[in-house]
């Protein structure tokens, strides 16, 4: 583990240099790569600062869906094995295993409801405020 700068204050000067500095600066389509990329680098930050609750929670949801398993500790592996998980809930989805109302249907769309609020957490965090707005 690195020291000072942390990778997030590394991603925040970045961040901070292209919006306040480079963006204002810039006309066209240069402006429009630099916000773009001043939006990307927040998006990596948002993910790394969320990666491993969203994860486990992900996890769980498979857990409650498709039996427990043990999830890796290494985070390549933990990716690798949610997406595979994912695959496999697809593949049962497509089967119709969920159509019928049931406990089971009812845990299916809390699953992916919590799924698609933490993605939405890290690309599009506006989205949040605004629906939550809504009520």
């Amino acid at each position: 583990m690195q020291d000072r700068p942390t990778i997030y204050e590394l991603l925040r000067s970045v961040q901070r240099f292209l919006s306040d500095e480079i963006v204002p600066a810039t006309e066209g389509r240069r402006q429009f790569l630099a916000r773009v990329a001043a939006n990307a680098i927040g998006l990596v930050e948002r993910e790394l600062e969320n990666e491993s609750v969203h994860a486990r929670r992900e996890w769980a949801g498979c857990d409650e869906l498709l039996g427990t398993a043990p999830m890796p500790g290494e985070r390549a592996a933990v990716a690798d094995a949610v997406r595979s998980r994912n695959d496999l809930l697809c593949a049962r989805i497509r089967a119709g295993d969920y159509d019928a109302e049931s406990p089971q249907r009812a845990a299916l769309l809390r699953h992916v409801r919590q799924t698609v609020h933490d993605k939405l957490e890290v690309t599009n965090l506006a989205y949040l405020e605004v629906d939550a707005r809504r009520g």
